[in-house]
């Protein structure tokens, strides 16, 4: 089989694909370690779409195919606390643990979905065969919703609560903006894209 991929998204799906494993390594450890049943399930879920994506991805260098349908996730949905009023405390960094916190293995987790969800798009960005780009593509969507899911646990928990601006400045900077008052093609503008 003659596989016709360009030399800079092999090498960017290979190095997707070295990240995945060791994410879905580091979510093992990290569910073995966390205390909270909720959160260690959030990341063995997560472990599982992560294991499927490497899969697919696997299935698509050798050319079998990535069954790249997209199915919307099925997370937990939380109250979200926005303002500082449950905020947990925030201990000191310990240099030589025996086991990681809950916090920190949540934060761990965080970061890495944000991170994934960046590089995946940047990858996406760079792919010229459209298999590979939409892999990347979905592995952004994916990336996005499981660090969105830890955050309404580390938001539940008050681990991680964004401050929120009082009520007149709120309406002062969303009323900054106005609208079009054309109805017609605006300059720049391609079927509701910037171009």
């Amino acid at each position: 089989m003659n596989l016709n991929f360009a030399a800079h998204e092999l090498l960017e799906t290979q190095e997707a694909l070295r990240v995945k494993k060791a994410e879905i390594e580091q979510h093992g450890a990290f569910a073995n370690q966390c205390q909270d049943n909720q959160l260690k399930t959030i990341l063995r879920n997560h472990q599982q779409r992560m294991l499927q994506a490497y899969q697919q991805g696997i299935n698509l260098m050798q050319g079998k195919g990535g069954n790249m349908s997209f199915h919307q996730p099925e997370f937990q949905a939380f109250d979200t606390n926005i303002g500082m009023q449950q905020q947990a405390t925030m201990g000191a960094p310990i240099p030589n643990p025996s086991a990681l916190s809950d916090q920190t293995i949540a934060t761990l987790a965080l970061s890495a979905h944000k991170n994934g969800s960046v590089m995946s798009m940047v990858w996406a960005n760079e792919c010229v065969d459209p298999g590979i780009r939409h892999y990347h593509v979905q592995g952004a969507v994916l990336c996005q919703e499981m660090a969105y899911e830890i955050w309404q646990w580390m938001n539940q928990n008050g681990y991680y609560q964004p401050p929120r601006f009082p009520q007149t400045q709120v309406s002062t900077m969303t009323g900054m903006f106005q609208p079009t008052t054309s109805t017609g093609t605006m300059t720049g503008m391609n079927n509701g894209y910037y171009a």
